[in-house]
């Protein structure tokens, strides 16, 4: 919705560029701080407790959105949805994870997030159909609907028994950074996952600027972009998911799905002069490259004790997320020098070249039991 929202504004040319990048800046930032609140609070009062307020706050940060006059409206409330967002996903599949036995556990939380990137997908459809305007209305009654479809949803067995010894240090920052071995294993968990929002946010956010510097035979928009790279995400989640079930190991499919990513981040920088459906063809492989978000929300939840479980399984996604804001801002500050496309490949490579070192130091937790806590 960048591009229409902002030119009924009146905004052209470079300010819708520049304005979006500041818009989905301010998004990422509030799920860096959201990302913290919500894990805390997933260990402290419950993952159920995470799951209600994200939803109720995200939601009605979205229909205020449908009624903005300004852009600086439109980025208060882009941060505000951002807290709100932060918690849902770490907190559904922390309750999944903790909910189902060791040996199917990667079905379940496969099934969740590739389910919740559909969303995305029909997003990209609505676009199609309704205003900016009342897209935001239906995202935000759509939400409120999903709060109510999960009033009866119940607490996991492994975090009401942590709950009820006060003796443990529940969702403590101080303790997930008390020893250089913890604090690597988080910074691994966040780090192979970066490479799934330079795709999101660069890639496909900003399609419209780099198909015109690719030389494209016709224009492509960001939500068509977004719309075929989710559904490659969609596909990617449920394949690696599966992938990772069927060989016995989360590390060896998140290397797989890693150099499909890097296979096809090169073919993107490759098309020059190519037609909009080769290019949105495109999109969709970068997707399902980059569709391994459910697998590294999982591997995060299987690195850690139930007392700090919901913290870092919040927390490592939306502090991926947030990686867009220093991707975007150097991707931006990179292009006077190397262009758009030189630009965005600099940016993307450092990011999977991080991802591949941090992912060859992750230990494997395919199969692991939960049933434990940090000290």
């Amino acid at each position: 919705m960048r591009v229409p929202s902002l030119k009924s504004f009146g905004l052209e040319g470079k300010e819708l560029l520049d304005i979006g990048v500041n818009l989905i800046s301010l998004q990422m930032f509030g799920m860096l701080i959201g990302g913290i609140l919500w894990g805390i609070i997933g260990d402290k009062k419950g993952r159920i407790a995470v799951l209600f307020g994200s939803i109720a706050l995200y939601s009605a940060a979205n229909l205020a959105n449908a009624f903005v006059t300004t852009t600086t409206q439109y980025g208060i409330l882009r941060f505000i949805a951002g807290v709100g967002l932060a918690g849902e996903l770490g907190a559904a599949i922390t309750l999944v994870s903790e909910s189902l036995p060791k040996q199917v556990r990667g079905y379940g939380t496969t099934l969740v997030a590739s389910i919740g990137i559909c969303g995305a997908v029909f997003g990209g459809i609505v676009n199609q159909f309704l205003s900016w305007r009342a897209a935001y209305i239906l995202g935000g009654l759509l939400g409120l609907t999903l709060l109510v479809l999960r009033i009866r949803m119940r607490e996991s067995g492994l975090f009401s028994t942590c709950q009820s010894d006060e003796k443990v240090r529940k969702g403590d920052l101080g303790l997930l950074f008390a020893n250089r071995e913890r604090i690597f294993r988080y910074l691994q968990c966040i780090l192979i996952g970066v490479p799934v929002w330079f795709a999101v946010g660069i890639l496909m956010t900003f399609a419209p600027e780099l198909g015109v510097a690719l030389g494209l035979t016709g224009s492509v928009t960001g939500a068509n972009a977004i719309l075929f790279g989710y559904a490659g995400l969609a596909m990617g989640d449920l394949t690696s998911g599966l992938l990772s079930q069927f060989i016995g190991s989360r590390r060896k499919a998140v290397g797989i799905y890693l150099g499909i990513t890097t296979l096809f981040t090169i073919v993107y920088a490759l098309a020059r002069g190519a037609s909009p459906e080769i290019f949105y063809a495109i999109c969709f492989f970068v997707g399902l490259g980059t569709g391994y978000w459910a697998l590294f929300a999982t591997v995060a939840a299987e690195q850690f004790g139930t007392n700090l479980r919901a913290t870092v399984t919040i927390s490592a996604p939306n502090f991926v997320r947030g990686a867009v804001v220093p991707l975007t801002f150097t991707f931006r500050n990179l292009t006077p020098t190397y262009g758009l496309i030189g630009s965005a490949m600099i940016v993307g490579g450092l990011s999977l070249v991080v991802a591949f070192i941090a992912l060859h130091f992750m230990k494997e937790t395919f199969g692991k039991d939960l049933n434990y806590l940090e000290s």
